[in-house]
């Protein structure tokens, strides 16, 4: 089991990092909650990880903080969550936001995410009502907003540029593309960068609860 890895980040996109280790190039799954806290590529960085072993491949899934990890492990153990669905329930809320959507019996927040119905999001609410009380110590009250990450540096992509891969990313994450274009639309602002866009996208996509 790789448990967690620290190393240099050569190459980071919205779902995926690669992060150089003793010389190998580990290629990360995270989800969008972690992308946001990522250094510059270049720098050190941290991801506490999860190694899944199926009969047709290999995945290795990064989070930034162990909270978000341990709420991963016991997400694909609720039936019919799978990681690449408890990797889009990461992407669109945080360990301590989806803790406190369990605790309140959100199903509202839960099922403006993409890939979660009805259904689903009452069995998640159910079925995790146990089980995050294993996450005990770890949950801490919830910090104000990190601020906006500052525009990019000379040479950067385009305002259009910009909002294409904001879009793109919503789409990779499950939403329809007119609910991606709505929603980048709504917060998009001269001067922003695509990680900064795609955050404020996702934030009003799913109100705090």
């Amino acid at each position: 089991m790789i448990g967690r890895i620290r190393g240099q980040l050569i190459e980071k996109s919205p779902g995926h990092a690669l992060v150089e280790c003793s010389g190998l190039g580990y290629e990360i799954d995270i989800p969008y909650t972690t992308f946001f806290n990522l250094p510059d590529s270049g720098q050190e960085v941290t991801l506490h990880t999860h190694f899944a072993v199926r009969e047709d491949a290999q995945s290795l899934y990064g989070f930034a903080s162990k909270l978000d990890r341990d709420l991963f492990r016991l997400l694909i153990k609720v039936n019919s969550v799978g990681p690449k669905l408890a990797i889009a329930i990461l992407s669109g809320l945080d360990a301590q936001q989806f803790i406190r959507c369990v605790e309140a019996r959100d199903t509202n927040a839960l099922v403006k995410l993409p890939g979660v119905g009805k259904k689903t999001a009452e069995r998640l609410l159910i079925e995790m009502a146990d089980r995050i009380t294993q996450l005990e110590g770890q949950f801490v009250p919830s910090a104000p907003d990190a601020p906006a990450v500052a525009g990019e540096p000379a040479g950067a992509p385009s305002a259009a540029d910009v909002v294409e891969e904001a879009e793109a990313a919503l789409i990779a994450l499950g939403y329809k593309p007119q609910e991606a274009t709505k929603a980048v639309s709504k917060v998009s602002e001269p001067g922003m960068n695509s990680q900064t866009l795609i955050r404020l996208a996702l934030k009003n996509m799913i109100p705090a609860s």
